[in-house]
């Protein structure tokens, strides 16, 4: 049985410096995703979106690990966030956002597994988002990115520092804000929670 430890492959995507803003360029890589809309403090949306994705993952490691003899472990959950007209995008505002809740997985997990643990957890749990879910691989390409440490209300200055980067370094936002939920939030104090905060880019013209 061999061990593949994803986010430690993926560190400098997964575990960027809290201290400054660094440019990645990510790769095609595959999630399962679920879109929604609104609050997700207050959703039940986005509650039913995270119980489907976390069961299917779950199904899928221990497909893999039962057909490939690897072992890993599900990757955190990430999503991505924004408003139908940009300079609407707030932290005082979220009724208004729209989102992606997505996992990563890894390059064991094809399409045709993806349908046999769908199928499995039709049979085993009635969960609402189940028929939502979809997957497929997704480009970011090039980005900014840092760690914020701290509860995700207080997030807004860091994402306003990441965001001065962006623009004095020649830079402009292209796509969507991006988030990588790397604490467990029931078991983590929120002043040691950690997230990636990333914005896709491009030069400026």
């Amino acid at each position: 049985m061999s061990k593949v430890d994803l986010k430690k492959d993926l560190k400098h995507l997964y575990n960027p410096s809290a201290k400054e803003v660094s440019v990645v360029d990510v790769p095609p890589m595959n999630f399962l995703m679920i879109d929604g809309a609104g609050d997700p403090n207050v959703s039940p949306e986005y509650q039913q979106a995270m119980e489907a994705l976390f069961s299917l993952s779950y199904a899928l490691k221990f497909m893999v690990k039962k057909s490939n003899g690897v072992d890993y472990a599900v990757m955190p959950l990430e999503g991505l966030w924004w408003t139908d007209d940009p300079g609407q995008f707030s932290m005082s505002n979220k009724g208004i956002w729209k989102w992606t809740a997505m996992i990563m997985q890894p390059e064991y997990v094809t399409g045709q597994l993806f349908a046999a643990a769908l199928a499995e957890a039709r049979r085993k749990k009635d969960l609402v988002a189940l028929d939502r879910v979809r997957f497929e691989s997704y480009h970011e390409g090039l980005s900014a990115q840092i760690m914020h440490i701290g509860p995700y209300a207080a997030e807004e200055p860091t994402i306003a520092r990441l965001h001065s980067f962006i623009r004095e370094n020649g830079y402009e936002l292209s796509g969507k804000h991006h988030e990588i939920y790397l604490s467990d939030p029931r078991r983590t104090a929120p002043e040691k929670l950690r997230t990636v905060l990333r914005q896709p880019v491009r030069k400026q013209a």
